[in-house]
């Protein structure tokens, strides 16, 4: 994207819309859900939108799991093996995209928004307390965290809300501690996916260094809140993020035309 194409007022709207991203991505997952779509109504090209996301996206997960280390919510022992096949998984799906026809991102979007909404309203696994395991360490660590990295380099949004169902529905987590895994897990795939599209030259500097602060702040904010929040509050954050964006989406695509 062309410097001069970018202007004060631009930079300042997606310095605001990576607050709230980050904000919402640590609370919830599913950051990516407003910044991408924000990049790309802005203007920036799909695969150079994908790119500099990882790269605004990157800070918010950093930030908010070297808080989440640090405050001992969770540990790196516990976390180390599955950083290391979402690391994988998303170097894999970074590769992917750089041959694929990005003009499938028009309707993955609101597909995952959609997903996404319909199993928060209708899972009875949303609970407070750990339950029972549903599948073994080993086939979660080597087979759905990888799965969910691969999404997340090739796409990306809702990844950390991926990430977090994956904990409760396949771990047996609560929802408040497998968020918190999450951010860890986020924080390898965009490291992971950031690698590939520098390599391909897939990134608007400019914009990404100013949604990289603004994600600071809102992973800072979330960070601090996320353990003081219920889960059904959780619930219902991913319900209403999902559910705006999707109509906001398809109403921009012109999907919505009567609207």
């Amino acid at each position: 994207m062309e410097l001069a194409n970018i202007s004060l007022e631009l930079l300042s709207f997606l310095f605001f819309i990576a607050i709230v991203a980050g904000l919402i991505d640590t609370l919830a997952g599913g950051g990516g859900l407003i910044s991408l779509p924000a990049l790309i109504l802005a203007g920036v090209p799909p695969l150079t939108a994908l790119g500099t996301n990882k790269l605004q996206g990157s800070m918010g997960t950093a930030t908010a799991t070297f808080l989440m280390f640090r405050n001992r919510r969770i540990s790196y022992q516990q976390c180390k093996g599955l950083m290391k096949t979402a690391f994988i998984g998303a170097v894999f799906g970074a590769i992917a995209v750089q041959f694929i026809n990005t003009e499938i991102l028009s309707f993955v979007i609101p597909v995952v928004l959609l997903l996404i909404v319909v199993y928060f309203i209708g899972s009875p696994l949303m609970k407070k307390k750990n339950q029972q395991s549903h599948l073994s360490n080993r086939h979660y660590k080597n087979r759905v965290v990888p799965s969910i990295g691969f999404y997340d380099g090739m796409f990306g949004p809702g990844t950390g809300s991926f990430f977090a169902l994956a904990g409760v529905s396949c771990q047996g987590h609560d929802l408040i501690k497998s968020t918190a895994i999450a951010k860890s897990l986020n924080f390898a795939t965009n490291v992971a996916s950031l690698i590939i599209f520098v390599s391909a030259g897939q990134i608007a500097w400019i914009i990404g260094l100013s949604m990289m602060l603004g994600q600071s702040i809102g992973a800072y904010f979330g960070a601090h809140f996320l353990f003081k929040i219920k889960p059904s509050y959780l619930r219902m954050i991913v319900v209403i993020m999902s559910t705006s964006m999707l109509i906001k989406y398809s109403h921009s695509m012109g999907w919505l035309s009567f609207l």
